[in-house]
Order: structure tokens, then sequence, then C-alpha cells
């Protein structure tokens, strides 16, 4: 996978992800934090290149911050792997289309200190350089799941008694529910919103009460706002 960025090669570096060359700008002044980039680069022996700034841009378009990897294909974790966590709080997304919602959420999960977001194989975007970019490298961060079917994996979360809520907007404000224990939030696609076998194997459906005959948010707005609720009443919690 290519992506790019001088934030994305510092959380590639501190995840421990194999990265196969990276491929600097030839710049007339390179700033500290740039030169140590390299350095820290050159220091675990991996492979890199200082090439002229427009060959990085023909590569992978503006934006690139003189930064530009390869590194291996993004490995997914195992629903398992993250089920043992104590009071654990999943983000679970339906059909989610769009790369820069999809890098958004994760951002947000990330920054909230969700156990994982999970999605399902068929019919969602997946990992790509774009989501990668959107999440500020968050996405080596926080496990990611792929599932093959979303409403048996909220079964399975509800086995190990994980409460799991819809998030629509017919449901109970999200700031009266308790949020504390072990909480799965199922969020829906941009366009049809959350499938109906999903939304009734969820045990609760929360919203977030809306003024001025706003009829909805964007799907990552929705999932900050829901998000930083659960860890704001976990922080007060203690």
């Amino acid at each position: 996978m290519r992506v790019y960025g001088r934030r994305i090669l510092e959380e590639a570096l501190k995840s421990g992800i194999r990265i196969k060359k990276v491929f600097f700008a030839k710049l007339e002044r390179y700033e500290k934090g740039f030169l140590e980039l390299v350095e820290e680069v050159e220091r675990r022996g991996i492979k890199y290149h200082f090439a002229e700034k427009e060959k990085l841009t023909s590569m992978v378009g503006k934006g690139h911050q003189g930064v530009v990897m390869d590194i291996e294909d993004f490995k997914y974790s195992d629903l398992e792997e993250v089920l043992n966590e104590k009071a654990p709080f999943f983000v679970l997304l339906d059909h989610i289309q769009d790369p820069h919602n999809l890098g958004a959420i994760i951002r947000s999960a990330a920054g909230a200190g969700a156990t994982g977001v999970i999605i399902p194989k068929d019919r969602s975007v997946k990992v790509t350089p774009a989501v990668v970019k959107v999440s500020a490298g968050t996405v080596f961060k926080i496990p990611i799941v792929l599932v093959t079917n979303l409403a048996r994996t909220i079964e399975a979360l509800k086995e190990r008694d994980v409460w799991v809520y819809a998030v629509d907007m017919d449901g109970k404000p999200y700031y009266e529910e308790d949020l504390t224990g072990p909480v799965g939030v199922v969020f829906g696609s941009e366009g049809k919103g959350l499938g109906k076998l999903v939304k009734d194997r969820c045990d609760g459906v929360i919203g977030i009460p809306m003024e001025n005959s706003v009829e909805s948010l964007n799907v990552s707005v929705s999932a900050g706002i829901i998000l930083f609720e659960i860890r704001r009443q976990r922080r007060l919690k203690g």
C-alpha cells in the first residue's frame, strides 16, 4: 500500500508495521522534524530515496508533505483478540462507503479510546490510502476488525455481555443513556442508514436530538459526538 504524509510516517514507525521503502522530497531547506524522520528511517535500516518534489506529486498527488512510503498491506485484527478487554467499547459500521467518513470515524474512535472498529467484509469501504490519510495515521493505533456478518457479530458481542446500541434519529437522547459499561455502538451507511436486521439485533437505540428541522448529521460527525460522550461518561465514572 502506498501512503503519504509526515504524520503517517511517524505513526507507521510507532506502530511497527513493515515499511518497505520511503521516498523523501529534495528540498532547498529541511525542517528539523523532517531531518529527524530521515534519521529514524535510516537508523531502522529502512530503504529510502530522495527524489524531486514533482516526482512525489506524480506518485500520489499533492499534499504529501515531502514523504511517500510503501508499506505492507493493512492487517486487520481478529474479533476474538479484542473481545477479552475489560469494559470494551466497540464501534460498528453498517456498510460505510466513503473512505473519508471511515477515516474520520477511525480517528474519533482512536481519540475516544475505543477498543476497536468493526466493519463488514462486503459492501463496505476497507482501509485504503485515503482512509489512512484522513485518519491521520490513527488507523495504526486501533484494531480494525473485518467480519462476515454484522448482525451475527452483534449477537456474539451480546453473548459476551456487551450492550449494543443502534444510532438512529428516532432513538433516546444519547446523553440520557448510561454508556459506561461494555458497549458497542452501530452507525449506518451514508445513504441507507442502518439495515433493519442490524437495528433489530441491537439492545437499544440512541440518537442525537436536532433543532431547526435538521433531519440528520453526516455519519462521521454523529460518530464523533457519540464516541466522545462515551469517553466523557467513562472518565466521570473513573
